[in-house]
């Protein structure tokens, strides 16, 4: 038996901030929402999909963000979309190089850490 692929990464967020979710993970970062099931969706949250990039936010009553563990997104225009970013008021920070990449990181509008990668040519 073998792990074959990730399907989803599940972000925490606290409860009733979906529309802030929808502003960054849609509308910033430009990932689609998608509905959930409807058994899913009376517990809050909001999924977002395109192709095999699936973030999913799920509602925690005692929510901490995730600020050391995090996902990493491969983007096709960094720079860009991190002063679309900063002009929408988030802070990015950058960390050690990594061989073959530029990034920066980014919290999403509850506090978890997210990185940003591009591959370099």
């Amino acid at each position: 038996m073998t792990v074959l692929a990730l399907d989803h990464v599940q972000l925490a967020m606290p409860a009733g901030r979906e529309a802030e979710a929808r502003a960054f993970y849609a509308g910033l970062l430009g990932i689609p929402e998608q509905a959930k099931p409807a058994h899913l969706a009376r517990r809050g949250g909001c999924w977002f999909e395109r192709g095999g990039l699936k973030v999913h936010l799920g509602v925690e009553r005692d929510f901490r963000p995730a600020r050391k563990a995090h996902p990493a997104f491969i983007v096709d225009d960094l720079r860009n979309l991190a002063a679309r970013l900063a002009a929408a008021g988030c802070t990015l920070a950058d960390d050690e190089p990594l061989e073959g990449y530029d990034r920066v990181f980014v919290d999403d509008p509850f506090g978890n850490r997210l990185e940003l990668m591009q591959p370099l040519p």
